[in-house]
């Protein structure tokens, strides 16, 4: 039996009629694989199928809102709620998260290098783009 996780919201809460995503991965640490990630759904949907997928096998499904942010500074204020809620380490070790070491050393091929971000408008077209493709169905 595998496990669900998702976020316990009021009845009126307006995150609930948000597109929801499904993560679905390896319950435990024996099977090592990349995670699949499907979606977007409406919250019943996705509900729905990540509990009939992990019904009887070993895996894990989390269920989560997918926010629709149209710029930086709405991603960066998200980032910073998050950490804010996060709980703080109590050993005082602190992880600045800057990984982009300038050593002279081979670049690392999985990150990715920084880019311009792209407008609201640019985003807002996306968001269009993607919804048609949802509606035609590939």
């Amino acid at each position: 039996m595998g496990a669900l996780v998702t976020l316990d919201l009021p009845a009126d809460s307006p995150i609930r009629e948000l597109p929801w995503i499904i993560t679905i991965g390896p319950l435990g640490d024996e099977d090592e694989w990349d995670p699949v990630v499907c979606g977007p759904y409406e919250r019943p949907h996705a509900l729905a199928l990540a509990q009939a997928v992990v019904a009887d096998e070993d895996l894990m499904a989390v269920v989560e809102p997918l926010l629709p942010l149209a710029d930086v500074e709405a991603v960066r204020a998200e980032v910073d709620r998050a950490r804010a809620a996060a709980p703080h380490d109590l050993d005082g070790a602190a992880d600045d998260g800057d990984d982009w070491d300038d050593d002279g050393s081979e670049p690392d091929p999985h990150r990715v290098p920084p880019i311009v971000p792209p407008s609201e408008e640019e985003i807002r077209a996306g968001f269009a783009r993607i919804a048609a493709t949802l509606t035609r169905g590939g």
